[in-house]
């Protein structure tokens, strides 16, 4: 018997990648075609559930003709163009960015941000300590998650997965320009004041880690959050019928925070306030 394809084949986009043909998709973008060849490309602001807006410019790559170097997140691949992933053109923009990046911001909960310093030999010590920063205190106006804008590089997800990408709701946008660009609501009200309906998707899609579960931003606080501890376990939320589903990450046996599964074709990593922080119930022992 003869499978029937959902849909039809796309066809493939032949390249140069750093000196050997590559074939992709059409469609496909260069950061695609790199983590399909096995090449470590870094990247901040890219996700999976969301378009590239190409804010962070980590993954700068060399593109033969173009003046400017392309961020491989959102440039497509194209028919026998020649690009070049680790110049000495694209490693020296990489390490300037994390430079800015790392002098401006704290990037301790920065998955793998530590690594690629070391990696790019960054020094962001050389701006000294009059680099402009942000240096405000955790927001903390409800109970079920913290914003730590001192973490924040202005990647614009939140604002994305909040706005029309994902949940329609645009509680959020980036306020001021330059050095005073924020993440903020409206009027900078607190959250609960906000249009906020507190789904948790701006948490999901953060990659530094400027936004957590108010239960995280505790325990890390108090020297207990260790997440290679944490066991993982997908299920599937009991609230209502839709079938979304949820990973519970447990520590000690407590649940301290819900994710949601990016590939999963009801949620893609989104839920509602429900499935994300009410699982409360589940550990109450009295």
């Amino acid at each position: 018997m003869t499978a029937v394809p959902l849909q039809p084949p796309r066809r493939l986009v032949s390249f140069t990648l750093d000196g050997e043909e590559t074939r992709v998709p059409e469609g496909s973008t260069i950061l695609d075609a790199c983590r399909s060849a096995g090449k470590d490309i870094p990247t901040l602001c890219q996700g999976d559930t969301l378009t590239p807006k190409n804010a962070c410019r980590v993954c700068v790559v060399e593109v033969e003709g173009s003046r400017t170097l392309a961020p491989a997140c959102s440039r497509r691949a194209e028919p026998d163009m020649t690009v070049v992933t680790d110049s000495e053109r694209a490693r020296h923009s990489r390490k300037v960015v994390l430079e800015l990046l790392a002098s401006s911001t704290d990037l301790s909960t920065t998955p793998r941000a530590e690594e690629w310093i070391k990696e790019y030999e960054a020094q962001p010590q050389r701006f000294g300590a009059d680099a402009a920063r942000v240096d405000e205190q955790p927001k903390i106006d409800n109970e079920l998650y913290v914003r730590d804008y001192d973490k924040c590089i202005l990647c614009y997800k939140c604002v994305d997965a909040c706005g029309e990408q994902w949940q329609n709701t645009f509680a959020i946008a980036v306020s001021g320009r330059g050095f005073d660009a924020r993440i903020s609501t409206e009027h900078d009200a607190a959250l609960p004041d906000s249009a906020c309906v507190f789904c948790g998707n701006c948490i999901e899609v953060c990659p530094t880690g400027a936004l957590s579960f108010s239960t995280e931003f505790g325990m890390r606080a108090a020297g207990t959050w260790d997440e290679p501890a944490q066991t993982r376990t997908t299920t599937v939320c009991a609230y209502c019928g839709v079938g979304c589903n949820v990973t519970l990450h447990v520590q000690d046996n407590e649940i301290v925070k819900v994710t949601s599964p990016h590939d999963n074709p009801v949620t893609h990593g989104n839920l509602c306030i429900k499935g994300r922080f009410g699982f409360q119930h589940v550990q109450n022992r009295d």
